[in-house]
């Protein structure tokens, strides 16, 4: 019964401060209902405690933890029955908006006797003009809130700001990798002698005969340089120059090839030397097909040394190949009459009439042959 006294004189000083409950209310408190709401408030925690007394003996053998929540249940029922019987609109309103302040001040004695700890006294009311704290708290609460959007905003440009790091971080990178090394062809001699040639030609057209002949001397020092050496003697006959085209047309090259052979034998041929020119062509002649200016010198030499015999073979070997070319049928025609050969001359002759491609003075040769040939 101890326990139902103390709770009664908690439940007494916290009444005798209206003005707690008018100020949180908004209104002042009424005298008149005060003793009424009083004495409904003490019976109905009178009934709780009794009720959690009685459970409390009932179960204090299965521990301690079941009478705190025993004693919890009943303060949780003393809140709806304001609102039934005893019509104070204050007081209802008061634990409706303020339920931690009303918890806490009911619960505290249920504890204290549950727990045969001394009644301790109830926290003091906050005053009228601190009833306004808790708009304040929320206010600051929003403001607390707010900059975390501006976090927010500026971690973007940051991020963004980030990026053309990277990206300007990329060209360095791909500075730094060593690009391979683009492995080029080395060039082959031929490859070397035919781009020589070229420039030999372009200065030789130019008049720098000298200069073009310096570049051909450092080339042929390192090969045989035919391309080149083709080049500049062909250029040197047709100037005239047969000694200076020999200089660089020496036997010990010209057996290998038989452009130079050619160039040599004409070499020799405008120097005056006709026999060394048929030896040199008739060391190895090559097939009609693959070169047939070749056989034309050879034919034409052995006509001048002579041979006509075996000149008609020669031009007879070109006429097999192209049977359409009316100088070959000419120089068929004068080896085989100089050779006694008249009725085949005659038909050669007339063969090369028939054709197209004869230079005037040429044309008035054959006419004059057959004439003089069929009047015999």
């Amino acid at each position: 019964m101890s326990l139902l006294n103390d709770a009664l004189r908690a439940a007494e000083q916290r009444q005798n401060r209206p003005e707690v409950a008018a100020a949180y209310a908004g209104h002042a408190h009424s005298r008149g209902h005060r003793r009424s709401g009083l004495w409904a408030m003490v019976l109905l925690l009178a009934a709780g405690l009794i009720g959690a007394s009685a459970f409390w003996f009932m179960t204090r053998n299965s521990g301690e933890e079941m009478p705190a929540e025993a004693s919890i249940e009943p303060v949780s029922e003393t809140i709806p029955e304001p609102e039934a019987g005893a019509g104070e609109v204050s007081e209802i309103n008061l634990a409706d908006s303020q339920p931690a302040d009303s918890v806490q001040v009911v619960a505290e004695p249920v504890m204290t006797e549950v727990e045969n700890e001394p009644v301790s006294e109830p926290p003091p009311a906050p005053k009228p003009d601190t009833a306004a704290p808790p708009e304040a708290t929320a206010q600051e609460v929003a403001k607390a809130r707010e900059p975390e959007p501006v976090s927010v905003e500026a971690s973007e440009p940051e991020t963004a700001a980030s990026e053309p790091v990277v990206a300007e971080n990329q060209p360095a990178q791909e500075a730094e990798t060593p690009t391979p090394p683009v492995k080029q062809a080395r060039e082959t001699p031929e490859a070397i002698d035919r781009r020589v040639s070229r420039e030999l030609s372009s200065l030789l057209r130019s008049g720098e005969t000298r200069e073009a002949e310096q570049r051909l001397q450092e080339l042929a020092s390192t090969q045989v340089a035919t391309a080149s050496r083709e080049v500049f003697a062909r250029q040197m006959l047709v100037q005239g120059m047969a000694d200076r085209a020999l200089a660089w047309l020496p036997e010990s090259v010209t057996e290998s090839d038989a452009g130079l052979r050619l160039l040599r034998a004409r070499a020799l041929h405008a120097s005056g030397k006709l026999p060394a020119a048929l030896a040199t062509l008739e060391s190895a002649v090559p097939a009609v097909d693959q070169h047939a200016e070749y056989r034309v010198t050879l034919a034409t030499l052995l006509q001048q040394a002579g041979r006509n015999t075996d000149a008609a073979r020669h031009w007879s070997a070109l006429i097999a190949e192209d049977d359409s070319r009316a100088a070959w049928w000419v120089g068929l025609a004068i080896a085989l009459e100089t050779g006694g050969e008249i009725n085949s001359a005659v038909r050669a002759y007339s063969q090369a009439a028939q054709l197209p491609g004869l230079s005037p003075s040429l044309v008035d040769y054959v006419r004059e042959r057959l004439k003089s040939l069929q009047a015999g």
